[in-house]
């Protein structure tokens, strides 16, 4: 009895043992694996290995009835908490703006020249629901996960999303339990890390995504969509190499400071926004490099740095702009002069106030899509590659704060 309490112990710590091992791996890293084993994995069983797409669909259901509650509260918590005043207020929404407005187009521009979706060959969806008619019970469990947060709330009437909600909600506020809240903003701020903490969980099981997806693709239709994944990886390197350029032109002839100044005062701030992914936690060092580093007075500093990075997202709304339009290609769906408007107008508000939501450009990439029509079950196909643009876009976003900064600052020296 002893010998198998102690076999169960070992098993267990084990267990335990590999989960902490396979966590303390960066989240790039376990995408990798995934990708490599899914490839592998593909080329053993063929097309045996199309039911193996499951969990990256139950993924991008799951984000997409996150999408639209995720941006309504950060938006609402960054204008609440956003401290904007002084003369320099005036300019910043509109410096953002342009720079937004200047990085959708350079993405469609690249996008309609190279065409990197042309050929891949995929045929677009159906428009009636084959899973309904399956009697499959995984099938079954992923038509009754909520597409979104308040549809079981409603009219949808599925008892099984409400209870999902419901745990989802009650685990991710066990520990604020005994915390008190007595403003409006405590309140929102409360919503907003609850929503964050349960997309933490999401993206923990997209290796698992990763996958299904790269198998089911390698064993039913080849490596040709990967060609184009390929292509189109360069196509936004370019894009936001465009996008670089003109923000140093744009400092160059609208600031005092000089691009090549700028690149070496603030290369901790790209480096860490590279290696992090992150622009909120990149924030203090980019402060700190305009500051004391560029030499930028300490209000144009924190005005670009800090608050404008709060609604700066120049590379996720162009990556999300060249998204779409891949996928168009990819499926043989010409997208109208309107339709890539749409785009335009979708990236700009999906990018506001998402800096401090993780894996912002793929929470929200479900909810450009659904505004133009495309179907958001090939969203999946660009989860692939997303763990490596999401960083070099992210880079992108710090220097378009780096961008506002100078030129709040203007062409005139402190102390000169």
């Amino acid at each position: 009895m002893s010998d198998n309490a102690s076999d169960s112990t070992t098993t267990s710590t084990t267990n335990k043992g590999l989960i902490a091992r396979w966590q303390s791996i960066p989240l790039y890293g376990r995408i990798v694996f995934a990708l490599v084993l899914g490839v592998i994995t593909g080329l053993l069983f063929g097309n045996h290995a199309a039911s193996l797409a499951v969990p990256g669909k139950l993924v991008l259901r799951l984000l997409g009835a996150l999408a639209p509650p995720l941006i309504l509260a950060a938006i609402v918590h960054t204008f609440m908490t956003t401290q904007l005043g002084g003369p320099l207020a005036a300019r910043l929404p509109k410096l953002l703006l342009l720079n937004t407005v200047v990085a959708i187009l350079v993405g469609l521009t690249v996008a309609n020249v190279i065409q990197p979706g042309h050929g891949a060959g995929l045929t677009p969806s159906t428009p009636h629901d084959e899973t309904t008619k399956s009697g499959n019970p995984l099938v079954t469990f992923f038509e009754n996960v909520p597409k979104s947060l308040l549809g079981p709330l409603g009219d949808d009437g599925k008892v099984i999303g409400v209870i999902s909600i419901a745990v989802a909600f009650g685990m991710a506020l066990r520990k604020e339990r005994h915390r008190p809240l007595g403003t409006v903003e405590q309140v929102v701020g409360l919503f907003l890390e609850s929503l964050i903490k349960i997309l933490h969980w999401i993206i923990a099981v997209v290796p698992l995504a990763v996958f299904g997806i790269v198998a089911s693709i390698v064993g039913t239709e080849g490596f040709a969509q990967f060609k184009a994944l390929g292509i189109f990886v360069l196509s936004v390197l370019l894009a936001l190499a465009i996008q670089a350029v003109y923000y140093l032109v744009r400092i160059r002839f609208g600031s005092w400071v000089r691009p090549g100044e700028l690149l070496r005062g603030g290369r901790d701030a790209l480096v860490m926004a590279f290696s992090t992914a992150s622009s909120t936690a990149t924030m203090p060092v980019t402060y700190a490099a305009l500051k004391d580093r560029v030499g930028l007075r300490e209000q144009s500093a924190s005005m670009g740095a800090l608050v404008g990075a709060n609604f700066n997202n120049d590379g996720t709304a162009l990556y999300e702009a060249m998204a779409a339009l891949f996928i168009a290609q990819m499926i043989g769906m010409d997208l109208s002069f309107q339709q890539q408007l749409m785009v335009v107008l979708m990236s700009i508000i999906a990018s506001v106030g998402a800096a401090g939501i993780p894996e912002a450009g793929l929470v929200t990439m479900t909810m450009v899509f659904t505004a133009v029509g495309l179907p958001v079950q090939y969203i999946p196909v660009l989860l692939t590659v997303d763990w490596f643009l999401d960083r070099c876009r992210t880079a992108i976003n710090v220097m378009g704060d780096m961008n506002v900064s100078c030129l709040l600052d203007g062409k005139d020296k402190l102390g000169t």
